[in-house]
């Protein structure tokens, strides 16, 4: 039995290694589009740093990617979450959106401020200044709610 186990122990390990040298997909990119959302709204520099700080990681085509990311499968994981993060909101591509999306995406954003969904606790674990203090969701949702009555 104890044969059996280190023999699957061992399999288990080379498995691993082998899985390292998967090429990964890193969503990156240098360039600031025009349909960015910070670049089109032009924020207060504190809303700007605060969403920049707590939603582009996920939910924007530049990802600045952890440590821990060079990992498999921790990599395929994060891959997997940024890519169905971005299928709901794009802040790069927010100024494509039709303004009826852009309106319900904004009233979106401000319900999981406020219901403490967004950012994910899970994030927010490891990247602690994406934490939302009471002060910064009533600052963010009121800045987001006359927004979206103006656009």
């Amino acid at each position: 039995m104890k044969r059996y186990i280190k023999k699957i122990g061992l399999v288990l390990f080379i498995v691993f290694i082998a899985i390292q040298f998967i090429p990964k997909k890193y969503n990156q990119n240098d360039i600031v589009s025009k349909t960015d959302f910070i670049t089109t709204f032009n924020p207060p520099k504190n809303i700007a740093a605060k969403l920049t700080a707590s939603c582009y990681d996920c939910h924007s085509n530049n990802t600045y990617y952890p440590w821990y990311n060079k990992i498999q499968p921790i990599a395929w994981f994060l891959e997997d979450h940024i890519n169905e993060a971005k299928a709901e909101l794009n802040f790069s591509e927010f100024a494509d959106y039709s303004k009826r999306r852009q309106k319900s995406k904004l009233k979106s954003i401000m319900s999981q401020i406020r219901d403490d969904e967004m950012p994910l606790s899970s994030y927010t674990l490891m990247h602690s200044e994406a934490k939302f203090s009471e002060e910064d969701k009533k600052m963010l949702t009121e800045w987001l709610d006359n927004l979206r009555d103006n656009l």
